[in-house]
């Protein structure tokens, strides 16, 4: 697993998130990036801060209403697309 800063695994979430909406899944997708610990902190902390909201038990979604989606960084968008 490459060390990613704090931000960039919230960006990395998040993009997951808006690729597939169901927890479990994005967990399983990103479960070579980041540590399970890893993705559940940060979707913990983005719902904290009101990027992403819970929508019925499993499914998860990017607030986009109330905060835009990050800019995604060059060194992270060969990472989204393989997803």
């Amino acid at each position: 697993m490459a060390d990613y800063s704090m931000n960039e695994k919230m960006i990395i979430v998040q993009y997951a998130i808006k690729k597939y909406e169901n927890e479990d899944i994005v967990i399983e997708k990103l479960k070579d990036i980041l540590s399970e610990k890893d993705v559940q902190r940060n979707i913990d902390t983005l719902i904290g801060t009101q990027r992403i909201r819970r929508i019925g038990p499993e499914n998860l979604q990017n607030n986009e209403s109330h905060t835009e989606l990050p800019e995604l960084p060059e060194n992270l968008k060969p990472l989204i697309d393989n997803l």
